[in-house]
């Protein structure tokens, strides 16, 4: 019997009911995860390799070196979150791993690895879009989350609101034009002299400052539609710090933080929750490494109430890269008959 073949046969098993234990493997950028779930939405367990020290003193993610680590700390972080499950390879149904979007190199690693467990079992592979994943977080902390609903997605590299039509079904409605609410954070911290990750010591410092000591804002994201931008508020800001040092006057960081960030917000809970009242969905939702922001959270939430819209967020320990949500996404792939063979390949630039 071929591997496709005898794949084909463990996947009736898993839709069956009979043995729904998904392993997955998230390796996209500078997190090597594994995580096991239990009928898509019970997680046994979940391991995490950060790589933040490594990149720290470079500023930023170095693709050769989140490779290489991942290569290195793969096989443990895999057989860690079996242990902690309390099971072994043979008891797993199926197994998930991101394809795309990403770093080339370090989705290389994560597929590699997969496509051998599964080759040496025989079990299902299942490739699951990142994104698709961080959308799943949600699903992991509210059991009775369905679509439809529209969702903001957040993090470093994206920034999109999403129409979810079906557990696999999405629709683009809108985006930024230029840098991702992550990315934006990351490089107004830089300019404010704060370390690598940017984005969660800015949260940090700006709760020291006054949010309205500062104007950040720009005409293209006034305009009611779902499109919106950063880079105008970014040079702003980099502006008001520039000027101070060529005046050698002293500017507080905190307000400057405090001020950025809630333009940021701001705009993303206007254009999130105009998603929601344009598509007329009833439920509005939160996700990537960005919904970790509290403040970002807390103004959804208020927003969305205001126009009788639920809200939810994924628990704060699933907004940034880990493997139970590409669990949870590829369950659900499964379920609506996705199964890859081993020519499954990574799609750094892949889309929705």
């Amino acid at each position: 019997m071929t591997y496709i073949e005898a794949a084909k046969n463990r996947a009736k098993e898993y839709l069956s009911g009979k043995n729904q234990i998904m392993l997955a493997i998230e390796s996209s950028c500078d997190e090597t995860a594994a995580a096991v779930l239990r009928g898509g939405r019970e997680i046994l367990s979940m391991s995490v390799h950060s790589q933040i020290g490594i990149h720290r003193k470079y500023g930023g993610v170095v693709p050769e070196i989140a490779s290489r680590s991942h290569v290195e700390r793969i096989g443990d972080v895999v057989n860690s979150a079996l242990s902690e499950a309390g099971l072994t390879l043979g008891n797993v149904g199926a197994v998930a791993v991101t394809y795309g979007p990403g770093l080339a190199g370090a989705l290389l690693v994560g597929i590699s690895y997969a496509k051998g467990l599964c080759m040496a079992q025989r079990l299902p592979l299942v490739g699951v879009n990142h994104i698709a994943g961080h959308i799943a977080a949600n699903y992991l902390t509210h059991p009775t989350l369905e679509p439809p609903f529209v969702c903001l997605v957040a993090s470093g590299g994206h920034s999109d609101i999403v129409l979810v039509k079906r557990y696999n079904e999405f629709e683009l409605i809108g985006k930024t034009r230029d840098d991702a609410a992550g990315e934006a954070f990351d490089k107004a911290a830089r300019a404010l002299g704060l370390p690598y990750p940017g984005g969660p010591e800015l949260e940090v410092l700006a709760h020291l400052g006054n949010s309205r000591a500062y104007a950040f804002r720009s005409e293209f994201n006034a305009r009611p539609t779902l499109e919106f931008s950063f880079s105008g508020i970014k040079t702003e800001l980099i502006n008001v710090m520039h000027i101070a040092k060529q005046r050698n006057e002293e500017v507080s960081r905190a307000d400057v933080a405090a001020s950025f960030q809630r333009a940021v917000v701001e705009i993303l809970a206007e254009k999130a929750v105009l998603a929601a009242k344009l598509t007329g969905v009833s439920a509005l939702a939160l996700a990537g490494g960005v919904s970790a922001n509290l403040s970002l959270r807390e103004t959804m939430r208020s927003r969305a109430k205001q126009e009788d819209i639920a809200f939810f967020a994924p628990d704060t320990r699933l907004c940034t890269d880990n493997a139970a949500m590409i669990a949870c996404a590829g369950h659900h792939a499964l379920l609506t008959g996705r199964l890859d063979d081993l020519s499954l390949n990574v799609e750094p630039g892949l889309g929705l």
